[in-house]
């Protein structure tokens, strides 16, 4: 199935999403004005996203659920500034939130908790028919991805992965963009995490914990987990920033799909040489003796089914100011974020780039012209808004969420099959079909409508 028998321009798809099905929330079939949610992590991102959440009337914090008294109290302090009723709080140890799902109290929850959680947690909460809202990454096997997948289908309760790159403004002026055909038809995508996290720190909104070369148990909110992702593993660890926006560009799970991979890794220094050369490190430090299997940098390369390239890289251990590295090439031009320009044939100056400001409010998307006071403030230049918006109103008008299940997994397989390439010598992994062959004819929903 070729793309542009699917979707030539946004007024073309939004009539298809009137036609999409429904879900189920909570094992009712209703529609609902308020959601009770609950949280499961309020850690660093957990205490972001209850920030958002104590904003909406639309929400009834109900319980949220950690391990950490430290982070449970600035919660609970935040809950209590804004107004709100105290909320239920459970804690003392890493299955306390299981309780949480019993109780019969919540319609949602959104889970902000270390990986390797993500899949378990998401598990016993559609287990419970209570929906999901799940941050970023995801699976740590394809096994747990047919798991999501499954349960998901088996108990019909909504699943959302929470990219919120996806709701950047830029990102989705250029899908306005490429759903008018202004790029023509998609050739090849990029994408990634470029981010240096060699001193990782946890920013409460007043000031900064943590940091230097300690992790594990020495290390403090994401220090004390992240860090060991690059000890055991090799492979792209984060690849949703960069893949999430590119494959609504090119309709993965609607009308296309990722068929196959093939992953390489550098050497890995960045890690190694940041301990012993930091104040708080030296060549003496025990973490100077620690191996870090993780390559500097991994690049990913991807076929689609309709014949796109992507390319994803990974580079969060060496120094480096922060980028995605968009590249949304097609037949009539190209955009690129890192240089921020853009360059449209028959448009643009011959063979030169120009700023791509004009076209990014030209073709500002609506979603964004509607909301943007209200995203304003928000984290991550406005897009946890939009994010966390947009699950709160498909749960509410109980309608099919934007990024779901299939989405998940598929991202998620990326990490998976690329630590499989590498260790394979770069040989191809082909990527599982999640959706048993309904992405042939599934149709694209993602910011089709006026109102998420």
């Amino acid at each position: 199935m070729k793309r542009r028998a699917f979707i030539n321009n946004t007024s073309k798809a939004a009539a298809l999403m009137i036609a999409a099905p429904s879900f189920v929330i909570g094992n009712a079939d209703m529609k609902k004005d308020k959601i009770r949610m609950g949280i499961i992590g309020v850690g660093a991102r957990g205490l972001g996203t209850l920030s958002l959440c104590l904003h909406r009337d639309d929400l009834e914090l109900v319980a949220i659920c950690d391990i950490d008294p430290i982070t449970l109290g600035k919660a609970e302090a935040m809950i209590a500034k804004a107004g709100r009723p105290k909320a239920k709080v459970y804690t003392g140890s890493d299955t306390a939130y299981k309780e949480m799902l019993t109780k019969k109290q919540l319609d949602a929850v959104l889970i902000c908790t270390p990986w390797e959680w993500h899949t378990p947690m998401s598990l016993d909460a559609m287990n419970a028919g209570i929906a999901v809202g799940c941050e970023v990454a995801g699976a740590m096997s394809l096994d747990e991805c047919w798991q999501l997948v499954r349960t998901h289908e088996r108990s019909g309760t909504p699943f959302m992965v929470m990219e919120n790159v996806c709701y950047r403004r830029d990102v989705m002026a250029i899908l306005n963009m490429v759903r008018q055909g202004l790029l023509g038809e998609m050739i090849h995508l990029e994408g990634g995490y470029q981010h240096d996290l060699r001193e990782v720190k946890f920013n409460d909104g007043v000031q900064y914990y943590g940091g230097g070369v300690e992790f594990g148990e020495k290390g403090y909110s994401e220090a004390r987990w992240r860090t060991n992702h690059s000890v055991h593993r090799n492979g792209d660890l984060y690849p949703t920033h960069g893949i999430g926006p590119v494959g609504n560009y090119i309709n993965i799970n609607r009308g296309n799909r990722f068929e196959y991979l093939t992953s390489m890794a550098t050497k890995s220094r960045g890690l190694h040489d940041y301990i012993i050369n930091h104040p708080k490190g030296g060549k003496d430090h025990p973490n100077a003796n620690v191996r870090f299997n993780l390559g500097d940098i991994v690049t990913t390369n991807i076929m689609t089914s309709n014949g796109e390239t992507i390319t994803l890289t990974h580079d969060t251990n060496l120094p480096r100011p922060y980028s995605i590295g968009f590249r949304v090439q097609g037949t009539k031009g190209l955009w690129m974020d890192i240089n921020k320009s853009i360059y449209i044939e028959g448009k643009s100056p011959s063979h030169r780039w120009e700023s791509a400001d004009t076209y990014l409010k030209e073709y500002d998307h609506p979603l964004w012209k509607r909301y943007e006071s209200l995203a304003s403030g928000a984290g991550h230049g406005g897009m946890d808004w939009f994010v966390l918006h947009a699950f709160v109103e498909a749960l509410k008008r109980n309608e099919p969420m934007p990024l779901d299940v299939y989405d998940h997994a598929s991202w998620s397989a990326i990490t998976c099959l690329s630590e499989q390439s590498i260790d394979h010598g770069g040989a191809p992994q082909s990527f599982p079909d999640f959706t048993d062959g309904k992405w042939i004819t599934r149709k694209p929903i993602f910011a089709l409508n006026d109102e998420y």
